[in-house]
């Protein structure tokens, strides 16, 4: 690891104001940033330490008053941003939230759990074996213009669905599937204001700059997110596959919540699928296809097929379509058999 000024913020503004002078320019990529905001740290240590990401300034946030709350609002749930992921997977106010908290319960470690934020989490980088070995000289999320390694190298865990011909990194995480899933908000703090944002329009699809991976400035911090009360969020679930049961990244991720009318037709459905996309994926054309129909078989097949039917699959990697289809065909039967 290459040595770092450690700073040590009391505020969000004192953070921003630190992080300004260090920021990377907006069209550059942010492993070339002099200045990083830490939290955790579960993700960004890591990174520093195999030489991805060099920031010669550090900031902890970790002392930010009143970011690591979890509250009921008139409109649903506040999760802040510092909240520890662990804390808030146990937290009484998500038994309203299960898919939320099943998302968070599933990854990582206990370890990490206990250490990850909420907002660290969802801006966690690939875990992409051509982006986290910088022997590797074609990454163009590294290396803007480099090439992508993956594209014929081995690319068995990459994604199947959002990619382009410049990457096709997976994104790795299992909590923004929800969060996508259930239409939440983000809450940004920058220099002298605030804005909102809604989730769906935090992560951005490689296309042609893999390298820019959100919407957020260089210079902004997520405050927290907001995830509304809906008929469909205590009918919820999140199911995860992957190659072992425990401290692994999903091969395939479905995070589904279900409003049934009383003959158990859907009124309406929210799904997510992780570990098959480039970023956090909204399956809406699946969603309306369950729309007025029970949900059987035949009806959580369609769904799936149309879930996946715009996939791009590469050599080692096309088990995932299947793989993917037939997880959420089960996730979207075990959530409408769900007892509420």
């Amino acid at each position: 690891m290459r040595p770092f000024i450690y700073h040590r913020a009391t505020s969000d503004s004192a953070a921003l104001q630190t992080v300004i002078g260090g920021a990377a320019p907006r069209d550059q990529p942010p492993t070339s940033a002099r200045a990083q905001f830490i939290a955790g740290g579960t993700t960004m240590l890591d990174l520093m330490k195999l030489d991805v990401m060099r920031p010669s300034e550090v900031i902890d946030i970790n002392r930010i008053a009143g970011l690591d709350q979890v509250e009921k609002t008139p409109d649903g749930l506040r999760l802040g941003a510092l909240a520890r992921m662990a804390d808030v997977a146990r937290h009484p106010l998500l038994a309203d939230y299960p898919v939320i908290a099943q998302s968070l319960t599933l990854a990582a470690s206990p370890q990490l759990r206990n250490m990850a934020t909420l907002g660290g989490n969802v801006l966690q980088r690939t875990r992409c074996t051509y982006f986290r070995d910088p022997s590797w000289k074609a990454c163009n999320k590294r290396d803007p213009g480099s090439g992508c390694a993956a594209l014929d190298g081995f690319n068995r865990s990459h994604a199947v669905l959002g990619v382009s011909d410049h990457c096709i990194a997976t994104y790795p995480g299992d909590f923004a599937q929800a969060l996508i899933a259930l239409d939440a908000l983000v809450e940004i703090r920058r220099q002298g204001g605030e804005r909102v944002l809604a989730f769906a329009d935090l992560h951005r699809k490689p296309g042609d700059r893999p390298d820019i991976e959100t919407a957020l400035a260089p210079d902004e911090l997520i405050a927290a997110f907001r995830v509304p009360a809906a008929p469909w969020t205590r009918r919820s679930l999140y199911l995860k596959i992957r190659d072992r049961q425990s401290y692994e990244f999903a091969l395939a991720s479905a995070a589904v919540a279900l409003d049934l009318a009383g003959d158990g037709a859907v009124r309406q459905a929210r799904i997510a699928l992780g570990g098959v996309a480039t970023v956090p994926w909204r399956a809406r054309e699946a969603e309306a296809a369950l729309v007025g129909h029970k949900v059987a078989d035949d009806v959580a097949q369609r769904a799936a097929e149309i879930a996946f039917r715009d996939a791009q699959p590469r050599r080692r990697n096309a088990f995932k379509v299947e793989l993917g289809r037939r997880a959420l065909q089960r996730a979207l039967l075990e959530t409408a058999s769900l007892e509420i």
